[in-house]
């Protein structure tokens, strides 16, 4: 070190510090070997590592939140108002991720412009963020194939028999995957996605689900057989069943602002259930029309988007009935709210579109076409803390 020039000692402290750095947090390197050069619209960001427990520092515009303080702290989507992007969000461009045929389009959401297509797998279903929102993972028949979200690039497909969906425990120590025949919920690691061990459902069919307030339990619709199971997370088994009304097909799980009712879209009964959190029991039905699917909370976490047969229903949490409906060209899929709460994104599978609609208008504001067959859309980034899975439950 006594022969170093100046500027090579200072070259130096910058690769300690550098070091020191990629120590304290855990890898300056993604658990994900990621393949590819970056996208021209990559952002710059700063070193890897694990994303804490972020505390939003945005406030809700007034126009879009007209709850009371007391309200908000108490809604388990407290965080997830609008503008409450964190730090690694606020880094990342509005896009949205489509499954199209086996590749998924990203889309630029403020120019609508399709960016790339990425091909993935054979039949990629749905695009689900990581815990820490520093990943994207696509579900697709082989396995779990993860995208970077700053450069597109694919990283290497971790093998897992037909997964159906993910989803992430609270405190994000666990990746959840739902798989099918025979149904089952595995655990596991959420950087690597190592297998940890894995709860026999008593069902093969899962479809969708949802965490209680307090990450202790994971309700599962079961769509062939009718039925809703409880997971214990914590004792990793199955605690309770619920069978719903004959001829029901359950999908979609959201749970409530307040914490105490899960909504189960069932798309063979055409509407919602309504199911006591705690006692695992209907506690009533809202019916929105065949082929009811999916479910999106409202950036004020006020209301219920429900998509059906050329409809999407809204339904007041407050007053727990459909308060009002807007007509879509086509049957719509699951879809997402934009950061700001302004737009209401839709895939359609069958007509090939994504549509952008008005949340306070309900008007159709674009419609995209993209790939054969688009499923599964996914908005990123969007506020909140973290990421449970599926494609956009946050916390």
């Amino acid at each position: 070190m006594e022969g170093c020039r100046p500027a090579a000692r200072g070259r130096i402290a910058v690769a300690v510090v550098l070091a020191v750095g990629c120590a304290v947090l855990g890898g300056c390197r993604s658990p994900v070997p990621f393949r590819g050069r970056p996208g021209p619209d990559s952002p710059v960001l700063a070193l890897g590592g694990p994303a804490p427990y972020i505390r939003p520092r945005a406030t809700p515009s007034p126009s879009l939140d007209r709850r009371s303080a007391s309200e908000r702290r108490s809604s388990v989507y407290a965080a997830t108002q609008a503008g409450m992007l964190g730090p690694v969000a606020r880094r990342l461009p509005p896009r949205l991720y489509v499954p199209v045929g086996a590749a998924v389009d990203v889309i630029d959401a403020r120019t609508y412009r399709l960016l790339r297509r990425v091909p993935v797998g054979r039949a990629p279903r749905q695009v689900v963020p990581s815990w820490d929102l520093r990943t994207l993972w696509v579900t697709e028949a082989a396995g779990l194939v993860p995208i970077d979200p700053r450069t597109g690039a694919l990283g290497r497909t971790v093998p897992v028999a037909n997964p159906v969906d993910l989803y992430f425990t609270l405190d994000g120590r666990d990746a959840l995957v739902l798989g099918a025949r025979p149904g089952r919920l595995q655990l596991r690691d959420p950087r690597t996605m190592r297998l940890r061990s894995a709860v026999r459902l008593p069902c093969p069919d899962p479809a969708g689900a949802d965490l209680s307030a307090d990450g202790s339990t994971l309700l599962v619709g079961c769509s062939g057989s009718g039925r809703l199971a409880r997971v214990d997370l914590i004792r990793h088994r199955v605690t309770g069943t619920l069978r719903l009304a004959a001829g029901s097909r359950p999908q979609d799980v959201r749970l409530s602002p307040d914490g105490g009712t899960f909504y189960v879209a069932d798309a063979g009964r055409g509407g919602v259930w309504l199911v006591d959190a705690e006692r695992l029991r209907t506690d009533g039905f809202v019916a929105t029309g065949r082929g009811t699917d999916g479910l999106s909370p409202s950036r004020d976490a006020t209301t219920l988007y429900v998509t059906g047969a050329r409809a999407v229903s809204l339904i007041s949490f407050a007053e727990r009935r459909v308060v009002g409906r807007w007509r879509v060209p086509a049957a719509p899929d699951m879809g997402g709210v934009s950061a700001d709460g302004r737009v209401l994104w839709l895939s359609a599978q069958a007509a090939g579109r994504v549509f952008a609609v008005s949340t306070r208008t309900g008007r159709i504001l674009h419609r995209l076409p993209v790939g054969p067959s688009p499923q599964g859309l996914c908005v990123f980034p969007q506020p909140g803390r973290f990421s449970l899975g599926h494609t956009g439950i946050y916390r």
